[in-house]
């Protein structure tokens, strides 16, 4: 029987070329995209799942307020970790990252330098590390690679950038001007790993995170507690522990507030906040929502959702058009029916063949859908940041989600068909040559099409908006010249000739200004607490508040095309080592009326001016 409702099936394709071909390509192009949204949400939930101990290690993050800027991100002071393993034995241990800014690193042979490269991902972590990381290592230890301040963790695709074929263990490999002899080479980080490095050097030496040991307000280190196993899988446990931070914080930050000129029990009377909670890392991700975090790669669960239901409607649109194009020849087919069950076949039979039809198509959809996504995955991975292979329709069970899609397409397609042209009336149809079509059948038929136009209508809706909004990001006038400029990055190489370059490059003709500046609005700059001024004349001044700032000379100004609402700029002709530039927000924040002649009290004044120098930029505006 099923041989028979196969040849039917195939000869009702044959004969039906057009009909057939708008079916199936309809049916393919919507399981093609399902099936490519389908690889992106698998890619995306199977972030960060590979560790060994991954149910086991949380991140730290802070929940803070100063003078009324949150914060709250995946960040921490250097002593957290030690601190929080010291007074809290449901912390077996932890481990912290920073990200090292770009550096050049070249490779010393027979007492010349070459191979150099601007290297940007270069992270400092703990000698523990990789042994709760367990990233694969091609080689060495992870327990030993990491113990000394000068040794460096290579990925292999480094390994063969610096050296080649040769063995790279025991290699040295210059960052700047320091030698650091490589330990261990990794495999290469894989795509679904939140931390992308292709460095590794121990955080001891690291001069920054050192110096500021002593912190619990520099919050420039990542840090992550391997829990005890039965508490990491007890929720309410890790809100019990979660509740004894508090106390811990104040017993070990006073130090620090009162360095900063804020005693800590004043700053928490004033509103502030300082309060550290936990995060499963499998969940940093996609579920870090407004948690700032230092991974460039993160996603938002709301987007897995999104997408996941769109796919649900293009998949119920493609099956919603089958379903009309079938109803659309239904005259045609009731008369074949009435024909079959004049010759005594049974409804039930007949529904199985339209079913098997659907099927067949369905079949054929999946082939083609299967090609489509062969061609469109690279430009799929382009514009999402993938890397997913099309081998991986075929890993850890997608292949049966893509056997289960087919069917249930095949059979969700032609239900209504099958159900409906078999209700006919066999004397109906072959007399008056026409369907009379009964209340029920003809809502579900509009409500079909009502469908269709909807859902079509609500995605080009969506795209327009999304259209919009990008353009509006794009074309929003940032206040400053942004067309014809340049930025030349790690400026501080220059080290005293910065100046003289910038001459040098200010007689190019088609250079009109130049500038240097620590960083260019629009990126992060330096956070850090400041104490505004108090003035009997203003109301409501903050007492302390959290600004981003970031050093510049007297030509960034004109370079940027930046206007000035009050004041003036920098100047040679004037003593401006203290004098500062607020922008109208960081004003309407402090609630000054005039700020023009105030002061604004940088408690780390000698320690910024320490660090300003590694973000040098050369800052060039050219003619049109």
């Amino acid at each position: 029987m099923l041989q028979n409702y196969l040849k039917i099936a195939i000869r009702n394709l044959v004969n039906n070329k057009v009909f057939s071909f708008i079916n199936i390509a309809g049916l393919a192009v919507g399981m093609a995209v399902c099936l490519l949204i389908v690889l992106f949400i698998k890619d995306e939930l199977r972030f960060d799942t590979f560790f060994r101990k991954t149910p086991q290690i949380y991140q730290v993050n802070i929940d803070g307020n100063f003078g009324g800027s949150e914060l709250l991100g995946g960040y921490t002071p250097p002593p957290a970790g030690k601190t929080l393993m010291a007074e809290f034995p449901e912390i077996e241990t932890y481990t912290r990252t920073f990200q090292i800014m770009d550096l050049v690193v070249s490779h010393e042979q027979n007492g010349k330098k070459d191979h150099f490269f601007d290297e940007k991902n270069i992270m400092a972590v703990d000698s523990n590390f990789l042994e709760i990381f367990d990233f694969s290592l091609q080689k060495s230890n992870a327990a030993t690679c990491l113990q000394n301040t000068d040794d460096v963790v290579i990925t292999e695709t480094m390994a063969k950038k610096y050296f080649g074929d040769s063995d790279p263990i025991n290699q040295v490999l210059l960052f700047g001007e320091r030698p650091r002899k490589v330990t261990a080479v990794l495999k290469d980080i894989p795509s679904q790993s939140s931390m992308q490095f292709d460095f590794l050097v121990p955080i001891r030496s690291v001069k920054f995170v050192s110096y500021f040991d002593w912190s619990w307000v520099w919050l420039n280190v990542s840090t992550f507690a391997v829990l005890n196993d039965k508490i990491a899988q007890n929720p309410e446990r890790i809100r019990q522990l979660e509740a004894k931070f508090p106390a811990m914080i104040r017993k070990h930050a006073q130090y620090a507030f009162n360095r900063i000129g804020q005693p800590y029990d004043e700053f928490i009377k004033k509103g502030g906040k300082w309060e550290f909670f936990l995060q499963p890392f499998q969940d940093v991700h996609l579920h870090s929502g407004k948690l700032s975090v230092f991974y460039e790669n993160t996603g938002d669960i709301r987007q897995v959702y999104m997408f996941g239901i769109v796919a649900i409607f293009i998949i119920l649109l493609a099956c919603v058009n089958f379903m009309n194009l079938s109803t659309a020849r239904s005259l045609k087919w009731a008369k074949e029916v009435g024909v079959r069950k004049t010759l005594g076949s049974f409804q039930n039979s007949l529904i199985k063949q339209f079913l098997a039809e659907s099927l067949l198509y369905s079949f054929l959809a999946t082939v083609l859908a299967l090609v489509i996504i062969s061609a469109a995955l690279p430009w799929f991975n382009k514009i999402s940041g993938k890397t997913i292979a099309f081998n991986a329709l075929f890993d850890h069970g997608f292949g049966f989600f893509i056997v289960l899609l087919m069917l249930t397409t095949g059979v969700l397609a032609g239900s209504y068909p099958a159900f409906y042209l078999t209700s006919f009336k066999p004397i109906e149809v072959l007399k008056t040559n026409s369907i009379k079509t009964g209340i029920a059948h003809l809502l579900v038929r509009n409500g079909l099409v009502v469908f269709q136009f909807a859902v079509s209508t609500a995605l080009i809706i969506c795209t327009i908006v999304v259209f919009q909004q990008l353009s509006f990001t794009q074309n929003k006038d940032l206040g400053l010249t942004k067309e014809n400029v340049i930025v030349i990055p790690n400026a501080q190489r220059l080290d005293q000739s910065q100046e003289a370059f910038r001459q040098e490059i200010a007689r190019i003709p088609d250079i009109i200004h130049t500038s240097i500046s620590t960083n260019v609005p629009l990126s992060a700059g330096f956070g850090d607490f400041y104490l505004p001024e108090q003035h009997t004349g203003d109301k409501q001044i903050a007492k302390d508040l959290t600004l981003f700032s970031f050093m510049t000379d007297d030509a960034f100004i004109k370079t940027l095309d930046i206007k000035l609402t009050k004041g003036r700029n920098f100047s040679k002709e004037f003593s401006d080592s203290t004098s500062v530039i607020l922008n109208e927000a960081a004003v309407k924040k402090i609630g000054w009326k005039d700020p023009v002649g105030k002061y604004i009290y940088l408690t780390h004044r000698g320690l910024q001016n320490q660090f300003w120098s590694f973000d040098d930029l050369k800052v060039l505006r050219f003619k049109e």
